[in-house]
Formats: C-alpha cells, structure tokens, sequence
C-alpha cells in the first residue's frame, strides 16, 4: 500500500485516524450544512420580500419575533460550536497522552534542507526512509538543524512542527503493514517540496529481523549519550554520591519536576533541551540555580538528542518507564 501527501483522502493507517477523521468530517459536514441553509434562507428572502407594487417591505415584521429568532439562532450556533469544542478537546487529549501498556520505540529525528534523519535505539541510522513495526507505539523525538519543517504523515493525522533549538516528540501507532508518504509541510526553502521520506511499517517480527540486520558497529543511542555525557563531566555533579550539587537522573524522565518558584514541570525532551542550554530558567528545588554552566553552542542538536536518550535510559534505574 503506497500513498502520497497530495490523496485526497489519504489511507487511515494509525489509531488516532478514526478520532481526526470524526472531528474534521463533523466540522465539514457542520459548515456545509450552515452554507446551504443562509444560501436557501436567502434566495427565499429575495423572492418573498422583493419590492414590488402593492407590497410595503417590513409591514408584517414583529420585534418580538425577531429577537427570539436570533436568540434561538445563536443559542442553537453556541451549543454547535461547544460540542466540537469538546470533541476537539477530548481527541486532542488523546493524540498528546502517550497511551500506556508496553514502552514505545523511541526515534531520534533529524531535520535539515532537505532530507530527514532517523536513528533506532540500537543507533541504527536511515536517511529519508523510516522502518516501524505495526501495532507498537512509536515515539519520535524531533529537532531540525537549520530552519523550521514540520513532520507530516497524512495516513497518520500526523503533523508536528520541527523547530530548530527546540526538542519536540510526537507519537504514532500505525496498524497496517505498509509504506506511507512522510513530507514537509512547512515552507522551508527552494527544494521544499523534495523534503520526502517513505515510512516502511513492518510486522513485529519482520522489523525484528530487519533491525538485526543493521549496522552492528554503530553505538546505540543511550551508549553515544552516555560517552558524551561523561566527555562534558556532566556526572561531577549529577552522579556524585557524596555529595550532588545538581539533582540525580534516575528515573528522572517523564516524571514531574518541583521548582524553586513552587511551580512544576514535567522532565520531557524539551525540559531536558531547556536545562541544558538555559540551566537557570526552570530550577529545582532545593537546588541552587547559577551553579551548572550553559552549554549553549558547545553541543549541537544531534548530541542534544544523544543526552536526552541517555538519560532517557535512566528512567528504569528505578524501575520507571519512560
């Protein structure tokens, strides 16, 4: 099964298709409906109430008619308009939350003019071609090395704008075996409409074996983090077990952080991206800001990914998952 990004109706090949697929179908169905009426209602008008001889325009109109029609109106549009709100809400909650069960496969993404980098966890690399089994969560974890992209797969009602110094994930579950077109869908310079990639989606155990089949000399992701992080001697700090000036790690990822401010925040890819470059903007409790440097400029994108994978790993130490 090949698609395109330009289908008109792209195949449904993800989870979340079928709750994108109500919300827009109502939207549309909804808008088509109110078009049709005000275009109905005013043909009618113009025919009923066109000036002509003998007849005295407004004559026969009621003001107390009026204002309980344009009250039924707008209470009818504000009911409309509340109901898809709350479709709205209710499906967008359920993209966002990562679903619960067994850990996702994390996929360290890459954006640059004009191609798209992937790498697996076991560090395996691809360029412009993704493979994923079906029927397991696949998380992605994106940044770009120059301007702004935006990951678009259209099988999976799947778009997350790719904002370079930013680190972002997105989440996908696709059901069917397949390939499926991957492009950018944000503007991002002369040769734009090239940036494609294909996502391969396999059986479990066909990725198994083609994932075997990989690159075995090149380093997994939390094993690459975990050399740079000591290359920084990031672990003077964070590992010492007499005495930590900066907080542990462990089980750190995913969890709710308590700040200094008495605010909290929850230690995703972005968090993490935060306090490595701008270690004083979010500090934690208990803790001293001003203490750990920045790092901003002293590790590119890609290392920032291979930090965050590391430490990403920690999160079972304490038996978390991530």
């Amino acid at each position: 099964m090949i698609a395109t990004p330009f289908e008109l109706l792209p195949a449904a090949a993800s989870t979340t298709s079928g709750t994108i697929d109500l919300l827009i179908i109502l939207v549309f169905s909804i808008i088509g409906a109110v078009s049709l009426g005000v275009l109905v209602a005013m043909v009618v008008f113009v025919v009923r109430y066109r000036r002509r001889p003998g007849h005295l325009t407004g004559a026969e109109h009621s003001p107390g008619v009026m204002w309980r029609t344009e009250l039924l109106w707008c209470g009818l549009t504000m009911v409309v308009f509340l109901g898809l709100f709350l479709l709205g809400a209710l499906g967008f909650g359920r993209i966002e939350q990562l679903p619960g069960g067994a850990a996702p496969l994390d996929i360290s993404v890459t954006a640059k003019r004009w191609m798209w980098s992937f790498q697996h966890p076991n560090g395996q690399r691809e360029l412009s071609r993704l493979h994923v089994p079906a029927g397991r969560v696949v998380r992605l974890h994106l940044t770009s090395e120059d301007v702004i992209h935006s990951f678009y797969v259209p099988a999976f009602r799947l778009k997350q704008d790719v904002v370079p110094g930013w680190l972002r994930t997105a989440w996908f579950r696709a059901t069917t075996p397949g390939t499926y077109a991957l492009a950018c869908a944000e503007y991002c310079g002369s040769e734009h409409a090239r940036m494609r990639a294909d996502i391969v989606v396999m059986e479990a155990h066909n990725y198994d074996r083609w994932l075997a089949q990989g690159d075995a000399d090149e380093p997994p992701l939390a094993a690459a983090g975990r050399r740079l992080f000591e290359r920084l001697d990031c672990g003077a700090c964070h590992e010492s077990h007499l005495r930590r000036r900066a907080p542990p790690l462990e089980g750190l990822y995913g969890r709710p952080v308590a700040l200094r401010d008495g605010s909290s925040v929850i230690a995703d890819d972005e968090y993490l991206r935060r306090s490595i470059v701008r270690p004083d903007a979010d500090v934690v409790a208990d803790y001293q800001g001003g203490v750990m440097p920045s790092y901003a400029g002293l590790v590119s994108d890609e290392e920032l990914l291979l930090l965050v994978a590391y430490i990403r790993s920690l999160a079972h130490a304490e038996g978390v998952s991530p």
